[in-house]
């Protein structure tokens, strides 16, 4: 059986994904493809994961885990979502590295899952928001505890990347990034679906529709009706455009209002990170979804 699990980031989607593959359970599963509710999976596998520790597995642990799942049902492919897999917001910079629990985490589920196709998805967010947001997430008194020693200038999602197929050599990983989600999210459902590509799907245009006012969502749908993309790269193309007429300023502007949190300073975190993509992009083994 294929497992795909969607493991964040912090700070992404904020469950919109998930919300966007429940909406095609029916579908999905006249294709042997199970979405489960979050309810059935996360606290689950978090806890088993903690108790579980440096020790192996129980022999049937696997089967039982699975059984619990999906309630005993028989699938080809099992979709599960958590952004907060790998930690909780308050522990993304503990010790002083990014991302630092990855290891265990990772490194228990493959050996909960040892005879199971395992797939990894993971998108990324420029450090310039993700701090911030993530920060604001947490009850650290301060941005300094929060980062417990790291210097945002040294954060990088290529090391993260590179740390993942570390600990799950050969395991296929899914990247992208959430400031591409708007002009992607179609793709992404069916990505993490793995849902045949001529199949139709709902919720394409869910986060889309969060971001641009009704009346260019309207327009939107009408001008796709009238003239239908002859391609994925047109419909981006297209989803542009009217973004750039029917964008809500309120929800794609980010007021950052951080203690030296400077302009100067998030230009340089943007410009790395850009680099930094640049070069996750170009790695063997990523399966990278640009818009």
């Amino acid at each position: 059986m294929q497992i795909a699990y969607h493991i964040g980031a912090n700070c992404t989607d904020n469950d919109r994904l998930l919300k966007s593959l429940l909406k095609n359970v029916d579908t999905f599963t006249q294709q042997g493809i199970k979405v489960p509710g979050p309810g059935k999976y996360r606290r689950l596998l978090r806890e088993t994961i903690q108790n579980l520790g440096d020790n192996d597995p129980a022999p049937d642990t696997s089967d039982i885990l699975i059984d619990a799942i999906l309630d005993e049902e028989v699938t080809n492919r099992l979709v599960l979502s958590h952004s907060e897999f790998i930690c909780v917001h308050r522990r993304i910079f503990e010790n002083a590295q990014f991302y630092g629990l990855l290891e265990m985490k990772l490194g228990g589920l493959r050996k909960l899952f040892p005879g199971e196709e395992l797939e990894l998805h993971i998108a990324l967010r420029d450090p310039a928001t993700f701090v911030p947001e993530a920060f604001l997430q947490t009850k650290d008194t301060s941005l300094a505890e929060f980062l417990n020693g790291m210097e945002p200038r040294d954060i990088r999602w290529s090391d993260v990347i590179t740390r993942i197929q570390s600990v799950v050599p050969g395991v296929p990983l899914t990247v992208w990034c959430n400031e591409d989600t708007p002009l992607i999210w179609a793709q992404l459902i069916r990505e993490l679906s793995g849902v045949d590509p001529l199949t139709k799907i709902t919720g394409g245009y869910d986060l889309l529709s969060t971001i641009m006012s009704a009346d260019g969502m309207k327009r939107f749908l009408s001008y796709l009706k009238s003239h239908p993309p002859q391609s994925e790269i047109q419909k981006r193309r297209i989803i542009a455009a009217f973004l750039d007429k029917y964008a809500l300023e309120d929800e794609i502007e980010e007021e950052i209002d951080l203690p030296g949190w400077t302009e100067d300073l998030m230009a340089e975190l943007t410009e790395n990170y850009e680099d930094d993509v640049f070069q996750i992009a170009r790695m063997p083994g990523v399966n990278f979804i640009a818009p």
